[in-house]
Parts: C-alpha cells; sequence; structure tokens
C-alpha cells in the first residue's frame, strides 16, 4: 500500500511541477497558492458537471444508483483516510487488502440490500396481479 501510495505521489508531484513551471515559464507571477486555487477549482467544476449529468440521467431511471454512487464515493474517502490515520499514528497497517475487505463487505451488504428489494418488488407484483384475477 505504501508503495502504490509512494507512486500516487510521485505522479501528483510530477503533474505540480509541470504546471508550476509551464505557468512560471509564462511569467504570469502566479504563486503555488493561487495556482492551487486554480487547478483545483477547475478539476472541482469539471467532475460537478460530469457528476451532475451523470445523476440527471440516472435520476430518471434510479434514485437508488445515485445514493449507491455517492456512498461509495464517500466510503473510497474514509477507508483510504482510515488507513492513512494508521499509517501516520502507527496504529494499525496500512494495507490495501485492508480497503479491499471493508470495500467488499459494502458491496456486499448491498447486494443484499438489493436481493430483499427484489424479493418485496416481486412479491408486490404478484399480489397486484392475483387482484386483478
Amino acid at each position: 500500500m505504501v508503495k502504490i501510495m509512494k507512486e500516487f505521489l510521485n505522479i501528483v508531484n510530477n503533474i505540480h511541477d509541470a504546471i508550476q513551471n509551464s505557468v512560471g515559464g509564462l511569467g504570469t507571477g502566479i504563486n503555488d497558492k493561487q495556482l492551487h486555487f486554480i487547478v483545483i477549482g477547475i478539476i472541482g467544476m469539471v467532475i460537478f458537471f460530469a457528476t451532475q449529468a451523470l445523476f440527471k440521467w440516472l435520476s430518471k431511471y434510479s434514485i437508488t444508483a445515485i445514493s449507491f454512487i455517492y456512498s461509495l464515493t464517500v466510503l473510497t474517502v474514509i477507508v483510504f483516510a482510515i488507513e492513512i490515520e494508521q499509517w501516520l499514528t502507527k496504529r494499525g497497517n496500512m494495507e490495501f487488502g485492508d480497503i479491499v475487505a471493508g470495500m467488499n463487505g459494502f458491496f456486499y451488504l448491498f447486494c443484499v440490500y438489493l436481493a430483499i428489494r427484489f424479493v418485496i418488488f416481486g412479491v408486490k407484483k404478484i399480489i397486484t396481479i392475483a387482484k386483478e384475477k
């Protein structure tokens, strides 16, 4: 896990340096904080518009899908934060396997939830058909 995080951080740092060097080479006088303000602002808006379009489309079909995506996103941040906290405090081990196990628990329980919903939907459908006869 540490190796994966270090590689990811190396990629982010290389992108950061490339942007900073490009902007600095243009003589704009933009400092690091201003650059973060602009770049993260732009990335956030791109994510917002993509999410807005996706959720608008999904809302025609299922609010459950939107809830699932939101829950998955928040849960991903939480499990990474827990592993980073364990690494920083040295209380526990920072392991990618822990992240996978935790996410698998969510997927498993979500599948159980969906199965229960499908059974309830099926029973309601059978009752509706029986009442019509």
